[in-house]
């Protein structure tokens, strides 16, 4: 029998606050607060998903939006949290970094500095509670104006060191360039904290190079669509800027049609770094180990390359050297343990 990829230490690179969501719990907090889910969110969950084009991510959109306001307490993000850590801790995941746009729950729960103050304090009980390291990635949202993003970067600038360690930018790509965001990138690089933009999900590899390029990025949220681009993968290899790579998410989405299609197996073999991300279990139906189950059954890692995925995940994070030293030595122990036999 192969090695159990879950007890194979690993780092959760691409994950989304409320998209972190069980499915469970959205059930249970809806049915509590009087929220009425649709079809694509209960009995026909896992939705069907295509948002390449603009009336699919409308969709997507709707159904997040529809996610988010099931968190209406305090009790609710402190809950999401917890049980988003054990998910974690039961799928060999030892450090999360976690992105959440706090504009989402700011009108509900005091301002932008109470819930990043409220999510931190969830963060910092579940960490313990799991025994894992979780950390906190500030992300803006390109659907909005880039002073708002400039908002954001000042609060997550506050909190370096304090359990946030990164800056993002998510939502459509074709709907805000990555350059109009520099400023707040600007800001984020002076605190010390890691520029991870999305990039190269529904658009190519341009989109890609604009995030090294124009925000310093030092890993890039998907960032497939840079194997299209055989010069981009070079630059990506010798810097060694890792790209958050979510397969299921990126065939529940449209990006590609079929898990075979998505170019992890080129990506690897060019040097880019790699971290497997599971993007939003709520909306895809799959959080980080069946990534990985993908890297062996449908992309034909060998254990030997499967290690070295979760040593690029671990090498990107922030975590802090000493865990870095601790899991990348858990890794070595993994691989050389003998496999099971049937």
């Amino acid at each position: 029998m192969p090695r159990p990829l879950d007890k194979l230490p690993k780092a959760h690179l691409h994950l989304h606050f409320t998209g972190s969501m069980r499915h469970s719990t959205l059930i249970e907090l809806a049915r509590e607060h009087g929220v009425h889910l649709p079809d694509a969110l209960v009995q026909d969950w896992p939705p069907q998903l295509h948002a390449t084009d603009e009336r699919g991510w409308f969709r997507f959109q709707r159904l997040y939006d529809i996610a988010r306001s099931v968190l209406k307490r305090p009790a609710d993000v402190y809950r999401l949290l917890r049980e988003a850590a054990e998910d974690e801790a039961r799928e060999g995941s030892r450090w999360l970094e976690i992105q959440v746009d706090p504009s989402g729950y700011a009108q509900r729960f005091g301002g932008l500095t109470a819930t990043l103050e409220l999510v931190l304090d969830a963060t910092e009980q579940a960490a313990k509670a799991a025994n894992i390291g979780i950390a906190v990635i500030v992300a803006a949202n390109r659907t909005r104006h880039p002073l708002d993003a400039r908002t954001l970067a000042r609060l997550a600038a506050q909190y370096t060191g304090k359990g946030v360690v990164g800056f993002g930018l998510s939502n459509d790509e074709r709907r805000g360039r990555a350059r109009d965001f520099d400023g707040a990138f600007r800001i984020a690089k002076r605190a010390g904290l890691l520029a991870v933009p999305h990039g190269g999900e529904l658009l190519g590899a341009a989109s890609v190079a604009e995030c090294v390029d124009d925000l310093e990025a030092d890993r890039v949220g998907h960032g497939v669509r840079a194997a299209e681009s055989p010069r981009l993968m070079e630059r990506l290899a010798d810097r060694q800027i890792a790209c958050e790579v979510c397969p299921l998410s990126n065939v529940g989405l449209g990006v590609a049609e079929r898990p075979e299609d998505v170019p992890l197996r080129k990506l690897f073999e060019a040097g880019v770094p790699i971290a497997l991300g599971a993007d939003d279990p709520l909306l895809f139906g799959a959080r980080l180990l069946p990534q990985y189950e993908l890297a062996r059954q449908v992309y034909g890692f060998r254990d030997a390359e499967i290690a070295e995925l979760a040593r690029q995940s671990i090498r990107s994070s922030a975590a802090p050297d000493p865990i870095k030293k601790e899991l990348l030595g858990e890794i070595d122990g993994w691989l050389t343990a003998p496999e099971l036999t049937g």
